[in-house]
């Protein structure tokens, strides 16, 4: 099976697994959040991205509402709020990487910014799951883990699913299947969901 087959039969799956009612009324959870990672493999990033947006348009023809954030467009559109784009290249000239990193950290900053457009966003459009791509693009001024840490108090009640560049074992990320990012246990892999 080629990369692309085995990327069409992962979101063929996904689709099967996100229209079914016990995913979206997030059931049998056992307490657990209701959190799953998506892990796929780097060098299909192009086609992951045409495959999320079909998803969310087939699932919109059945009547499921999925947002999708891109991360990376978040943190451009928080960035041009906040300072705007040509400033931030204009700081980040004189500046070494490292304190440039934290002044975009800064500005984006997750707890007062970032985690409350996401859930404007999910007040506005009342969807009935949140997908977050853009985990590559975003690295490494925000880490996966740390929005997720910050997402668990803040969408409670849609599931959600992140669609993540790498290997996710069930306790950790592996970023690029290079970088570990952070032990994370309490999201579920969506490949080992029963259909």
């Amino acid at each position: 099976m080629t990369l692309e087959e085995s990327i069409y039969e992962k979101f063929t799956f996904i689709r099967k697994v996100v229209s079914q009612e016990r995913f979206i009324k997030m059931e049998g959870l056992s307490g657990e959040i209701p959190f799953w990672i998506a892990p796929y493999e780097v060098k299909a990033e192009n086609q992951v991205n045409t495959e999320i947006g079909n998803l969310v348009r087939k699932l919109h023809n059945e009547g499921i509402k999925a947002l999708c954030i891109d991360l990376f467009e978040l943190s451009c559109a928080l960035v041009e709020q906040n300072i705007g784009l040509e400033d931030m290249f204009a700081i980040e000239q004189g500046m070494e990487k490292l304190f440039f990193i934290d002044a975009l950290q800064s500005t984006i900053n997750i707890h007062e910014r970032f985690i409350p457009a996401i859930s404007e966003r999910i007040e506005a459009e009342k969807p009935s799951m949140l997908f977050i791509k853009g985990v590559g693009k975003v690295f490494p001024f925000i880490r996966s883990h740390i929005v997720l840490n910050n997402l668990q108090s803040a969408v409670k009640n849609i599931p959600t699913l992140m669609f993540f560049p790498g290997e996710y074992s069930g306790k950790s990320l592996k970023l690029f299947n290079l970088l570990e990012d952070d032990n994370y246990y309490r999201a579920n892999n969506i490949f080992s969901q029963k259909i």
